[in-house]
């Protein structure tokens, strides 16, 4: 059989259980001011011309990601123009690595800004200073790309040949 009388404190108001403990009545009791780790976190500080700057260099980077992605993907032919350029004869014949490296290269590029971009926004968020972001973000990206260029153009035999032509010079 369940004992099914009142257990201490059941009946009791909470008047009576605070003058049975010995406190104050609630009525005396003045409404206490939340502690500063309670209160509402501070807004993070305003940067109008941060904020301006990131978005600027994100759009301006979108531009040459669409620009040079879209060049990437037609190597062959601006390798050819960029040898015409640099005063080597012949053109670009290595196709075949060119359109791998080319496709790589492009996607890197929209990976990288999509990373920029994505970091860019939370530091936003956060208040942070942010503007370099999008330069570093740029430049990182820059590099790699500029390492999957590379390997088509060392392949190509017209581009070999001006190598070793300006180490005989």
């Amino acid at each position: 059989m369940i004992d099914q009388r009142p257990q201490y404190g059941e009946l009791a108001t909470p008047e009576e259980q605070r003058r049975a403990a010995g406190l104050p009545p609630l009525s005396e009791v003045e409404s206490v001011a939340p502690v500063a780790s309670e209160a509402a976190p501070a807004e993070a500080p305003r940067r109008p011309v941060d904020r301006f700057a990131t978005v600027v260099l994100l759009a301006y980077g979108l531009v040459n990601v669409i620009t040079a992605g879209l060049s990437y993907l037609d190597f062959g032919r601006v390798m050819t123009e960029v040898m015409k350029v640099m005063g080597i004869d012949g053109e670009f014949t290595n196709y075949d690595q060119g359109r791998i490296w080319g496709t790589v290269a492009a996607i890197v590029l929209v990976i990288g800004w999509c990373l920029t971009a994505v970091i860019s926004l939370r530091r936003l968020r956060q208040g942070k200073l942010t503007w370099w972001v999008p330069l570093v973000g740029a430049a990182v990206t820059l590099l790699v790309t500029s390492i999957f260029a590379a390997i088509p153009l060392m392949g190509d035999p017209a581009f070999i040949a001006y190598l070793e032509s300006m180490t005989t010079r």
